[in-house]
């Protein structure tokens, strides 16, 4: 009897749990274009050049032109030479008749003058947003996909996408911009890598040649920090056609590391969108994509007319479901500093019984990463001993009387709202806690972590690092 696409979809649904559970982590997503033109129209990158070249009235021949005057690049397209092209329309542009259009800070000698062009795309893309997605409304056509994408809770998302679309899906991870990627630590958990740039800071976006020139003298970093996910993870591509160019780039590098000679790579998903699947027909589970230089690489393939099906197969993992990603990036932070920093430059006291109980029991790893069950009160108080009387007398903010004056202790944290926007008390943390003592009355306890923070913020130190355990 022939394979029909139920057979298809109960075939990829095993192969992706199992995946899953050979590599006993979450999946990286690395989502391009398409997924931002399904969920709120936005535009390829020849539609957002036609788009741009209709914005200014210096660009005055028609797109065929500039199309067929254009550099063809190695995907032969000539879409970077175009905007660079379109980059100094919009320079003379702003200089001249158009100068009301941009905000006066882009007017300085220390700004590239592609920054005029840049601001434009990124004003397009933010208002594209703005009016196309409804974040989980029941008007939006795809409110239950974009909820259950959620639940995948990937170990992180990579995209060369410029829009913010990303940021409002996954509202919990950390997004990572430019320069920052190469800085940053690739043991976290929860955040979104925007290897492209991001309409937040248009000055970093990838859109001329020059900017194309650069991050490709820098590619070779970047390509090997993200190797580490890509052989120790499951990859989903999403958003892509097999031949687009960032898909080569990234398999080109990946096949240079755990090249699988002609076999197909048991990590690597390409999702396809097929709207008009024939049901009683078996589609592809692989694809053969050209790299260059005669070579080619070989990964899985999804082929499919409803992405619910493969977002579900992917979030297969209820373990991870009701995990905070926040508090996670945070503890895996704190664990990167912990063995790559403070552990060579200081000495490290060692609780021995602690160490041992940490092997024979999961409640002792919560302890030697600082972490206690609230509901036992001798555990709240040893954590949280003090009142902001008491954190003021610990300040040395006392009266006559030898007492903590609280209202002392308050502009400080009042300063820490101010220069970071964090308000400690807002929320139960390392440094507060909110005990209910009544049917309407609270009352707030601090810990020695505190004391730490207010010093410095009391004594006009950077206080940053201390701060961000809770950002």
């Amino acid at each position: 009897m022939p394979r029909t696409y139920d057979d298809y979809i109960k075939d990829i649904t095993d192969d992706i749990e199992k995946c899953l559970e050979d590599m006993k982590c979450q999946p990286i997503l690395f989502v391009g274009s398409g997924l931002s033109k399904r969920y709120f129209k936005a535009p390829s990158w020849e539609e957002l050049l036609i788009e741009m070249a209709n914005k200014c009235p210096l660009i005055e021949k028609e797109f065929a032109y500039y199309k067929q005057n254009a550099k063809k690049d190695v995907n032969g397209n000539g879409f970077v030479d175009i905007g660079t092209t379109f980059a100094e329309y919009y320079k003379e542009w702003a200089w001249g008749e158009g100068r009301s259009e941009f905000p006066d800070e882009l007017f300085s000698e220390e700004k590239s003058p592609d920054i005029y062009f840049k601001y434009k795309v990124a004003e397009h893309l933010e208002l594209l947003l703005k009016k196309g997605f409804i974040d989980q409304s029941e008007q939006h056509d795809y409110n239950e996909e974009i909820e259950l994408i959620a639940k995948i809770k990937p170990h992180a998302i990579i995209t060369t996408n410029y829009d913010q679309l990303l940021e409002q899906m996954f509202s919990e991870y950390e997004p990572i911009v430019g320069q920052k990627i190469l800085r940053g630590n690739f043991t976290n958990y929860g955040e979104i890598f925007k290897i492209h740039g991001c309409i937040s800071n248009p000055d970093g976006m990838i859109l001329t040649q020059d900017d194309y020139d650069e991050f490709i003298k820098k590619k070779k970093y970047l390509s090997a920090k993200l190797l580490i996910f890509f052989a120790e993870h499951p990859l989903l591509f999403i958003g892509y056609s097999a031949e687009d160019p960032n898909i080569k780039l990234i398999l080109s590098d990946i096949d240079e590391i755990i090249s699988m000679q002609g076999e197909t790579i048991p990590n690597i998903y390409i999702l396809e969108w097929d709207p008009d699947i024939d049901v009683s027909k078996y589609p592809v589970s692989d694809k053969i994509i050209s790299i260059g230089n005669s070579k080619s690489i070989r990964i899985k393939c999804i082929v499919t007319s409803s992405f619910k099906w493969v977002f579900e197969a992917f979030s297969s993992n209820d373990e991870i479901q009701n995990i905070d990603v926040k508090i996670l990036r945070s503890l895996l932070a704190r664990n990167y500093e912990l063995v790559r920093s403070d552990i060579p430059r200081s000495e490290l006291k060692v609780n021995y019984e602690t160490l041992e109980h940490v092997v024979n029991g999961k409640e002792g790893l919560a302890t030697l990463y600082g972490i206690s069950i609230l509901d036992n009160p001798e555990h709240l108080n040893a954590f949280y001993p003090y009142t902001l009387t008491q954190i003021s007398e610990k300040l040395g903010f006392l009266n006559i009387e030898g007492n903590g004056i609280w209202q002392k202790s308050y502009p400080l944290i009042e300063k820490i709202i101010n220069e970071k926007g964090v308000d400690i008390r807002e929320s139960d943390n390392i440094f507060h806690i909110n005990i209910r003592t009544g049917t309407v009355s609270n009352t707030h306890k601090y810990s020695d972590s505190t004391v730490s923070l207010l010093e410095k913020v009391r004594d006009g130190e950077d206080y940053s690092e201390e701060i961000g355990q809770i950002q």
